[in-house]
């Protein structure tokens, strides 16, 4: 093999989903060059440390590019390692490329490449089977694990409006996340190996309230994590990365809530913005970060059903741009409204993001969770506003 290349392969047996997924879960540095008989040209994805910040095929650039390789289903794959001198590009949460990816190739707005063009037999995904998002995680740090648990079909993990000060991460089998509503229970998505139940409030407050139901869709085994060690690294944050902390952890819940209200229909854009001013643009190239000291601020994404209610930010939360995690939000996917009385203190990014790259793997790894998961729970909500229209 030469020097540099990490791994090789076949799109047959590992797909572009997969293959993100994989350099994303080692915060892999490099290109990503795939070929296929069918195309003249390769494909290539340009990725720092995990996540794809350019690509081309053929006259396409960006996202547009990087999307329409989902489409080759048949060739061959080649990863190198080494510096990445491309400006990024690609402003968009790893895991919400890949479903959104994949759902475009479903939907057939992708050309498959290859011999062969086949449609997704929609029947299978119909009614009360109907396909929600799995989310998969990083590796599993085990030095924070410190008991494990198996779960089997149908049982229940915890329960929405329970109390629990624990939080578990999945070594293997796959959790359903649902709601309760008044039409009944409401399934948003799948967590499977690597992903992780439960929330950072819990392990940081007493009686912590949990936002959501969780049941094991098989054998489940949960691996329970550390909590005194997770609150005493939290402990020594500055006060602006456990405010980045909070306030993400606060965004999941929102968010979660928010695809609730528009699955009902009780929440209307109009009266999220009434009275407030815009303050930050979607797809801006806002780089400053902010920490709300008096007011209050809505995000919303601007779609082409319309604006998209999300997250209500109050005293302590933060907006603006964080430059280690991608939640589908501001800047580059969301509007930032903010009422009239509105006071913000602005963060160092910089500062924040030295000191979260001395947090341990584990703790990092929670974090980039939880913005998956707000990215993918924010796409979730965007398609019900859809299907309401």
């Amino acid at each position: 093999m030469d020097k540099g290349v990490a791994f090789t392969g076949n799109l047959e047996f590992l797909n572009l989903g997969e293959l993100l997924q994989i350099i994303g879960n080692n915060a892999g540095t490099g290109i990503l060059r795939i070929t296929s008989k069918y195309a003249q040209e390769p494909g290539l994805i340009y990725i720092d440390a995990g996540d794809p910040v350019d690509a081309a095929s053929g006259k396409l650039k960006g996202l547009e590019a990087l999307f329409s390789l989902f489409g080759w289903i048949e060739g061959e794959f080649l990863f190198t390692t080494g510096a990445v001198n491309k400006k990024n590009v690609i402003n968009k949460n790893r895991m919400e490329i890949i479903l959104d990816g994949s759902r475009l190739v479903d939907d057939g707005k992708i050309k498959k490449l290859g011999p062969v063009s086949f449609q997704r037999d929609k029947k299978a995904v119909s009614g009360k089977e109907k396909a929600v998002p799995i989310l998969k995680g990083p590796f599993v740090d085990y030095m924070y694990v410190v008991d494990e648990e198996e779960y089997f079909d149908g049982d229940e993990i915890v329960k929405e409006g329970g109390y629990g000060n624990w939080m578990w991460v999945i070594l293997e089998g796959m959790v359903e996340i649902s709601k309760e509503t008044p039409k009944g229970p409401l399934r948003l998505l799948r967590v499977s190996d690597g992903a992780y139940v439960g929330s950072v409030s819990s392990f940081l407050t007493e009686d912590s309230v949990r936002n959501a139901t969780a049941k094991a869709v098989g054998r489940v085994q949960l691996g329970m994590l550390d909590s005194q060690r997770l609150s005493g690294e939290y402990a020594t944050m500055s006060a602006e990365l456990k405010g980045v902390v909070i306030s993400l952890d606060k965004r999941l819940k929102q968010v979660t809530d928010s695809v609730v209200n528009i699955y009902l229909k009780e929440k209307k854009i109009e009266e999220v913005i009434k009275g407030k001013k815009t303050v930050i643009e979607q797809g801006s190239n806002e780089e400053r970060l902010f920490s709300i000291a008096r007011g209050q601020a809505s995000v919303a994404r601007k779609t082409d059903s319309g604006y998209v209610p999300l997250v209500d930010l109050a005293q302590g939360d933060f907006f603006g741009h964080v430059p280690f995690i991608k939640m589908g939000h501001e800047p580059h996917s969301a509007c930032v409204f903010a009422s009239k009385d509105l006071k913000v203190a602005s963060l160092n990014p910089e500062n924040i993001q030295k000191e979260y790259a001395g947090l341990s793997a584990a703790f990092k790894n929670i974090i980039e969770h939880l913005a998956t998961s707000v990215s993918v729970t924010t796409m979730i909500a965007c398609e019900f506003q859809k299907k309401a229209k």
